[in-house]
């Protein structure tokens, strides 16, 4: 029996090392301890690029705080992202920084459609955040949102990205395309701040959380930030284009789907028409269902939101529409969105 165990420890002593079990295999507790200090490196590398906002409002007139929120420093000359709600009703903004420093912040431009707002301080010494590439997520990589909702430090809550290409309803209607979705929560006050990644890199801007969803929260691509801000910088506002029509989703009959072999079964059916705008000198009417723009199908609201871009001001487009039984190709021109205000 002693000679059967004795050979066996010898086999065991003879098999080769990279045969045998790993003494260095990380325990749990290392591995977690890898995922922490991943999570506190991006925190510390863009945490000095976070800024608190405390807004105030004109009332009976005097300056009364109306809300506050988070923002983040993108260039060094002081331009600071954060959301467009956080700054709706703001006549004067005060800008806390990570190292205590107060300033004045101006409205460079706002966008309620994708609720994005870029600010302006003179402060010097300023450390910009690094801006990643949204296009190049995966879903199940880490994110990690970070804010400053009360000013003199930063709060960091970190988990994963748990969906791509969301939409995301702003409050001025209009649908925000390529969200991001992740279960990284969001406290009191940091809407506006970065989501970034574990190397420090902003890939969105927090927006939302749907508390009853068991906080799913909500950022908007940073892809789609980079494009808002730049245009928000160079003129102050996002130009779209125009037709001049309000309306409402609503289901067409299936004979008629069926028979003008349309690729939708629902249309946008027009309520109202601005007079004198580019739907109007179309020769569109009301109870009319739109079914299409141009070779695009149109199935709702939505769906002609997303085609009215800043390159169809000024280019002819048909839209196909239903009055009645009858189609239609109405010929139209879209304006400038600003010009019709």
């Amino acid at each position: 029996m002693r000679s059967a165990l004795k050979r066996v420890l010898n086999d065991a002593e003879n098999i080769p090392r990279d045969a045998r079990p790993a003494d260095d295999t990380p325990h749990d507790g290392e591995l977690f301890d890898a995922y922490s200090k991943a999570v506190a490196r991006a925190a510390e590398t863009v945490s000095p690029s976070v800024v608190n906002l405390e807004v105030f409002a004109e009332q009976n007139g005097a300056q009364t705080p109306a809300g506050s929120g988070s923002g983040f420093i993108f260039t060094p000359d002081g331009f600071v992202l954060t959301n467009s709600h956080v700054v709706a009703r703001a006549t004067r903004i005060s800008v806390t920084l990570l190292d205590g420093r107060r300033t004045a912040g101006t409205v460079v431009g706002a966008d309620p459609d994708s609720d994005l707002a870029v600010v302006r301080i003179g402060t010097p010494a300023l450390v910009p955040a690094r801006l990643g590439e949204s296009s190049r997520l995966r879903v199940g990589q880490v994110a990690i949102a970070i804010g400053s909702p009360y000013g003199f430090q930063c709060t960091v809550t970190a988990g994963v990205v748990s969906a791509l290409g969301r939409s995301l309803r702003s409050m001025s209607g209009r649908l925000i395309d390529n969200v991001i979705q992740t279960d990284a929560a969001l406290n009191p006050g940091n809407s506006g701040g970065p989501l970034v990644d574990s190397r420090g890199a902003v890939i969105g801007v927090n927006t939302a959380v749907i508390l009853p969803a068991q906080g799913i929260c909500f950022a908007i691509a940073i892809d789609t930030a980079k494009y808002i801000a730049a245009r928000l910088i160079r003129d102050g506002h996002i130009v779209r284009a125009y037709l001049g029509v309000a309306g409402m989703n609503a289901p067409l009959p299936l004979r008629m789907v069926r028979f003008y072999r349309l690729a939708k079964s629902t249309a946008l059916m027009v309520s109202s028409i601005e007079p004198g705008s580019p739907a109007e000198k179309a020769g569109l009417q009301p109870r009319d269902m739109i079914v299409a723009y141009g070779q695009h199908p149109v199935g709702s609201v939505d769906d002609l939101h997303k085609l009215l871009s800043e390159d169809q001001i000024g280019a002819s487009a048909d839209l196909t529409v239903i009055r009645g039984t009858e189609r239609l190709t109405l010929p139209v021109t879209p304006s400038n969105s600003r010009s019709a205000q």
